[in-house]
């Protein structure tokens, strides 16, 4: 029987009684006024009819009660055990079943429940069987890696960690995971460092809205193994986007890039290309005083051809020799035994050296040198190794030189950027650098493609190093066909 029929046979049942009541009640009033009241059967049959309006409609209220509480009750009761049966699905207590009687509705409503919750059982088991499944071979896959890997929630616990980490960090499993990372690190010095410079990325990202990585360009150095090692740091943030005005939750991963192989690599080149340096100085030395000695005119007066055999012979051991130079000046800063020796220097005397030193070559090209320098010499004086940013500057207008046409002219000069800052800066009116290279200049051996200047690629990346050594900057201004400026800045 279905929700309509029965509700159908409460109505017809309840209408029937009324009908009877009414039924009743006007026979007995056409009875009662049919008789004469002075009749002696006028008082019983006043009796009969109040007894049998009396006795049906008290069944029909009784009746109407019953119906009353007991008709909303077979309705209200299955709705709310299927209500409490929803309630336990989302809570994941799959194994709930219902069992609703009474109507056709209901037990079609009970079955497909119960269909349902037994493929959500189902679903169930095998989704968490394929977490975990999945969880191990992340697992299993995650500690093959012999890279350390630390993974941080937003408290800053241990959610995860492979033996590499746990080897480098001297812990063991039990002790790491679910543990404080800042806890932890009160008796590790290594993890210490390690949430050190998280917090310090953490406190720089809350400042970008874009950052979310961030790796340490310094190597880091772990004593590992019985030797020194070097690490890579990279700190990768993952953030959990929350509604309804809920702060984003965070969590950290720390990766460990064991570098140790090229930092003995770089190592034993930097130590390969000093000693070829040094070594390449005397034979260089030595050519140089030969080609003295056959300038001397006591010796003999050269004949043309000797004469530009050996000028060609000293032009090249000039260039070896710069070349020499370049490589040992390279080795001091990759090796960290750059020696700053700072004095008191006046902007102008850097400029003055660097177009001594490259008047011949200016001479040659008849290129034009132009100066650019306040009359009143109103520049700050500058606290700086005079002979490594003469270098620089004379390095500089050198690749001006060589980079302009014959007749051409290069600007060098130097500007009070503000009270704590001078700029000296070298333009030319050449080619240009095309602008995708340049961040690339600056790289050690990195040479424009299509240049047909002659040089080792190194003069600029040990420019750029000899001046952020001083704190400075050297960057570069330039344009297809419009030239170049280079302009380094300084501290006052």
């Amino acid at each position: 029987m279905n929700i309509k029929t029965k509700l159908t046979l409460v109505i017809g049942l309840l209408v029937m009684m009324t009908f009877a009541l009414v039924v009743v009640s006007v026979i007995n009033v056409q009875i009662l006024t049919a008789t004469d009241p002075e009749s002696p059967a006028a008082g019983p049959g006043m009796e009969r009819a109040l007894f049998w309006i009396t006795m049906l409609g008290a069944i029909c209220i009784f009746t109407g009660i019953g119906i009353w509480i007991s008709f909303p009750s077979s309705i209200a009761r299955p709705i709310k055990e299927l209500l409490n049966a929803i309630q336990d699905i989302a809570s994941q207590h799959y194994e709930r079943r219902l069992q609703l009687y009474g109507t056709k509705e209901f037990d079609d409503v009970s079955r497909n429940f119960n269909i349902m919750a037994e493929r959500l059982a189902a679903y169930h088991a095998s989704s968490i069987s394929q977490l975990i499944a999945a969880k191990k071979y992340m697992e299993t896959l995650v500690n093959s890696i012999t890279e350390p890997i630390i993974t941080l929630d937003n408290n800053k616990n241990i959610i995860f960690i492979n033996d590499a980490a746990l080897s480098i960090l001297n812990i063991s499993r039990n002790d790491a995971i679910g543990h404080s990372a800042n806890q932890l690190s009160i008796n590790n010095d290594l993890l210490r460092q390690l949430i050190r410079d998280l917090d310090k990325k953490e406190s720089y990202i809350d400042n970008s809205t874009s950052l979310n990585k961030q790796t340490n360009e310094i190597p880091l150095k772990i004593y590992s193994d019985e030797k020194e090692s070097y690490f890579q740091v990279k700190y990768i943030t993952i953030v959990n986007k929350k509604g309804n005005n809920e702060k984003d939750e965070r969590s950290h991963m720390i990766m460990l890039k064991n570098v140790t192989e090229f930092k003995e690599r770089d190592s034993a080149k930097t130590t390969f290309i000093s000693t070829i340096s040094h070594e390449l100085k005397t034979p260089i030395a030595a050519i140089m005083m030969s080609l003295k000695l056959l300038e001397d005119s006591r010796i003999g007066i050269l004949n043309n051809e000797q004469a530009e055999l050996t000028d060609d012979i000293k032009q090249n051991s000039e260039r070896l020799l710069s070349i020499t130079s370049e490589l040992l000046n390279m080795t001091q800063v990759e090796s960290g035994k750059l020696q700053l020796k700072p004095r008191i220097t006046r902007p102008i005397e850097l400029i003055d050296y660097a177009i001594k030193a490259n008047r011949v070559q200016a001479e040659k090209f008849n290129i034009s040198i132009e100066v650019e320098y306040p009359k009143d010499n109103n520049i700050s004086k500058l606290f700086v190794d005079s002979e490594k940013i003469a270098w620089v500057v004379t390095n500089l207008l050198s690749n001006a030189i060589r980079y302009s046409q014959e007749n051409a002219r290069v600007i060098i000069g130097a500007q009070q950027q503000d009270n704590s800052h001078v700029q000296i800066y070298v333009s030319d009116f050449g080619k240009g650098i095309d602008p995708r290279y340049h961040q690339s200049i600056f790289d050690h051996y990195f040479r424009v493609p299509g240049t047909k200047v002659q040089g080792s690629g190194l003069g600029l990346s040990i420019s750029k190093d000899f001046v952020e050594a001083h704190g400075g900057t050297l960057t570069v201004d330039s344009q297809i066909g419009s030239g170049s400026t280079f302009t380094v800045t300084l501290e006052v």
